[in-house]
């Protein structure tokens, strides 16, 4: 018997012990879990949709501790891990006990970014700091300030809940995806939103400048109002009758004062990485672990989701600075928790076994909004004008084809080699958006006519396209890579709702944006379900 002690119990952890529960049941492993937080192990990609009133609490639970339990698991939830001891092969917790491993993985996860604003500095946690209490996990020296929050968690989710059922005016720090999709399903909802960034436009990791205007154009007309180019520098506070400091503005570096009732810092997040760094194992943006997920320290410990930073080994710059990042999505983690299972239990069960490094699918981001259509992929940033942006020489020229009409909503970017598609930007157009991601995920070529992409929206004519959307080898859910024709399967199979066919099949329980095609094959099949863009 081997044992296996999991450290932190996010979705990618409770991936990782649903997979080992066959082993821990035949005897042939002992796994320990340590989560910080009291609650059951739920979706926090989904929190935020939570926070506007679009899922219910219970549809955000990921994991089933109890069946793990009764598998035999020793699943340890508010108790927090506070040390690594390499060579006694042990981790101490925050209850002071000892739980000794033959094999450690790291699940970590990540923790919200908080700016290093006015009013803010003693509120940002030092990212080697090792916390000694479960609800010191992500805390500074102070709390953040009342009013302010970073919607990682169920208690942020539940602040955020009120503010936007009062209707009252919402500052978001960040334009990125998931702050663009709180902002627009919060002000659907009544509230009173402003986005503020410091660049030309929002989503500037998955846009181009100009898909990224079209987007500002229809999240205002949403009722979004976006401030863009202002560095935020400081927050201003109010006190109460109680004498208590809540936020009151957001000071930007021109002097502008954005006010507001409640401050969302949506400034990204980063690996959780304080307990590898002090047990000795090398530490960069994440914790580096090789394409087997084992860190190049220690043969015995491996890391799996936002805290993992996969490169190959010797590849540390002279500054000791490793290439690359985690994944930061939970597609990837959960494919690298899969990974693992299959490595680990062939050790528990005497197979001699190598991790096949986890095989990844063309990246494409999805806006997950009412009425605002947004998909990106692959390069997305070549000049139109620009034959060869980013220095290829493979004889192949990049062709870049731009469509736009700001005033409607509606941009696209294609980019291809040799008419095969590279990358792409689509905004207000979803049936091209989903033509171009099943034409992305293949590598198929485009139409040499590239203005049959968009009459694919057209209101005038009936296209078909190119490649059927609902066909059975066509990825519905590309957080856990399942097709068209499973899905299809587990509907036929008795299987009526989303959330049923989410049980099945694992569908649209990531980050949720697949849940509409869901619905659209239930409803071919007859079995009519509405689903929000949430």
């Amino acid at each position: 018997m081997i044992r296996v002690v999991v450290i932190g119990y996010g979705p990618v952890a409770a991936r990782f012990v649903e997979g080992m529960l066959d082993s821990v049941r035949a005897g042939e492993v002992a796994l320990a879990v340590l989560g910080a937080e009291q609650a059951d192990v739920y979706n926090r990609v989904l929190v935020a949709e939570y926070a506007v009133g679009r899922a219910d609490r219970d549809t955000l639970d990921i994991g089933d501790t109890a069946a793990a339990r009764a598998a035999g698991v020793d699943v340890r939830l508010g108790e927090a891990a506070t040390g690594i001891d390499r060579e006694r092969r042990r981790v101490r917790t925050s209850t002071g006990s000892h739980l000794p491993y033959d094999r450690l993985v790291l699940a970590t996860g990540a923790r919200a970014n908080v700016p290093t604003l006015a009013g803010l500095e003693r509120s940002r946690r030092h990212r080697l700091a090792r916390p000694h209490d479960p609800a010191d996990l992500d805390r500074g020296a102070r709390p953040l300030p009342r009013g302010v929050v970073t919607l990682r968690d169920l208690t942020d989710a539940e602040l955020v809940a009120d503010a936007v059922r009062d209707r009252r005016r919402i500052v978001v720090l960040g334009a990125g995806v998931l702050g663009m999709e709180f902002a627009l399903a919060a002000a659907e909802r009544g509230a009173r939103v402003v986005v503020v960034h410091h660049g030309p436009s929002p989503m500037a990791r998955n846009l181009d400048v100009a898909g990224g205007r079209t987007l500002a154009l229809a999240a205002s007309a949403a009722g979004v109002e976006m401030v863009a180019h202002s560095r935020a520098e400081g927050i201003l506070t109010r006190t109460d009758d109680a004498g208590r400091a809540h936020f009151d503005a957001l000071l930007c570096a021109d002097g502008k004062q954005v006010h507001g009732d409640l401050l969302l810092l949506s400034a990204g997040a980063a690996p959780r990485v304080e307990l590898a760094a002090d047990a000795g194992l090398v530490v960069s943006t994440g914790v580096v672990v090789d394409e087997h997920l084992r860190s190049w320290t220690d043969p015995h410990v491996f890391a799996i989701g936002d805290c993992a930073q996969v490169a190959t080994p010797g590849s540390a710059a002279p500054d000791g600075r490793v290439p690359g990042a985690s994944a930061g999505l939970i597609g990837p983690g959960w494919r690298q928790a899969d990974a693992l299972v299959e490595l680990l239990r062939a050790e528990a069960a005497g197979r001699s076994a190598t991790l096949a490094p986890p095989a990844e699918r063309p990246t494409v981001v999805m806006l997950k909004a009412e009425g605002v259509d947004v998909c990106a992929g692959g390069v997305v940033d070549a000049d139109p004008w620009d034959a060869d942006p980013q220095g290829h020489s493979c004889g192949r020229a990049w062709q870049v084809t731009v469509w736009a009409d700001p005033a409607r909503g509606g941009y696209v970017k294609l980019v291809t080699r040799g008419g095969v598609l590279e990358g792409f930007v689509c905004v207000g157009m979803p049936r091209t958006a989903a033509e171009l991601t099943l034409l992305f995920e293949r590598g198929s070529e485009l139409p040499a006519d590239r203005t049959a992409l968009l009459r694919l929206d057209s209101t005038d004519a009936l296209v078909a396209p190119a490649s059927d959307p609902f066909a059975p080898d066509a990825t519905v859910c590309w957080c856990n890579g399942v097709t068209a024709g499973r899905i299809t399967e587990a509907i036929d199979a008795g299987d009526d709702t989303v959330a049923c066919v989410g049980r099945s099949t694992r569908a649209g329980t990531g980050c949720g944006g697949c849940k509409g095609r869901i619905a659209e094959l239930l409803a071919r099949a007859g079995k009519g379900e509405t689903v929000s863009a949430g």
